[in-house]
């Protein structure tokens, strides 16, 4: 192998380094390829390099900010198979460095401590720990089977009760977009946010362009101010809510055993006691699997959330699909 040369990304590279790499070795690799593009001081910051040899690119680099998760910044390296273990990664990931370095002191990012997402068992892996990062979050992708848990009784048992409790809600509901966005700062306080607007919130998760179509949240049993023998005049507070990302189960009519699964984002009220917290997960997900799957994107982080699903994935009511993700980082 000649000496590779290094340059700046350029229009085409992603055509040849495909050929060259063949498949993404795992999910991750593939959408850290979109990232691979020309170089951006603003929206994110960006910069990506390519090397050479005799003049064909086998390998590039990229590294990149974002204002959701300003903490870090996203790096990727990909090198053709039969160019690894020659130092070629590790050479990229110092002119990486290099390019933090630079952006930092000249005020276009705000640190220069890297993270990535790699696949176990994947060479992306293996040389994200020769290089000493350490795991940071796992993340999965839960599919729950129609049944898997068994339906909550509020109260008596009366409609009037189970109404009071579980509710549809518009997904542009000023209520929901609070809990949505005080909850994804809190199981992100590993890599955090930052406080989040209503309007962030609301682009994220729930407006028409994310597929959002609707909400189902799960409330706390109605107090009343005065004292328990005067009707409660005011809705409980939202102890937990699921948005769903994909046709509702309900609109076919295809077995459970064959509907496709609804994509949904589960989370709790932030502030509820772990107990607490576990309860309306759990009563939550038994009503929205109850007759259809859903398929849960899950970090550890999600602490009541994983409370409740990996049991159920000890058991087999509830699989990992694909291969879990890991961010690793500094």
């Amino acid at each position: 192998m000649a000496e590779l040369s290094y340059r700046p990304w350029r229009d085409g590279d992603d055509l040849t380094l495909r050929e060259v790499w063949g498949d993404a070795e795992s999910a991750a690799a593939g959408q850290f390829r979109a990232a691979l593009a020309p170089e951006s001081d603003s929206g994110p910051w960006r910069r990506t390099i390519v090397a050479e040899d005799e003049g064909i690119p086998v390998a590039a680099a990229v590294v990149y900010s974002t204002t959701l998760h300003p903490a870090r910044l996203w790096a990727y390296v990909e090198v053709a198979k039969d160019h690894r273990r020659a130092g070629v990664g590790a050479t990229l990931v110092t002119m990486l460095r290099r390019e933090a370095d630079g952006a930092l002191a000249a005020g276009l990012v705000g640190t220069t401590a890297l993270r990535t997402k790699v696949a176990p068992g994947t060479s992306g892996a293996a040389f994200a720990a020769a290089l000493g990062l350490p795991v940071l979050q796992r993340n999965r992708v839960v599919e729950v089977g129609p049944g898997a848990l068994k339906l909550p009784v509020f109260g008596e048992g009366t409609e009037a009760e189970a109404t009071a409790r579980v509710q549809d809600l518009a997904t542009g509901s000023v209520e929901l977009t609070d809990v949505v966005g005080r909850y994804y700062e809190a199981v992100n306080q590993w890599d955090p946010t930052g406080p989040l607007t209503p309007g962030a919130v609301q682009r994220m998760f729930l407006d028409d362009l994310t597929g959002a179509h609707g909400a189902l949240v799960l409330r706390a049993e109605p107090a009343s101010a005065f004292g328990e023998s005067v009707q409660p005049s005011r809705k409980g507070r939202i102890e937990a809510f699921a948005v769903s990302y994909s046709q509702g189960a309900g609109a076919t009519d295809a077995p459970a055993a064959a509907a496709p699964a609804s994509e949904v984002f589960l989370g709790v009220e932030p502030s509820l006691e772990r107990d607490a917290a576990v309860r309306a997960v759990y009563d939550l997900l038994a009503l929205i699997a109850h007759q259809y799957p859903v398929l849960l994107e899950l970090d550890d982080s999600m602490e009541a959330v994983a409370a409740v699903v990996n049991p159920m994935i000890e058991v087999g009511a509830a699989k990992v699909r694909g291969n879990e993700t890991l961010v690793v980082g500094e």
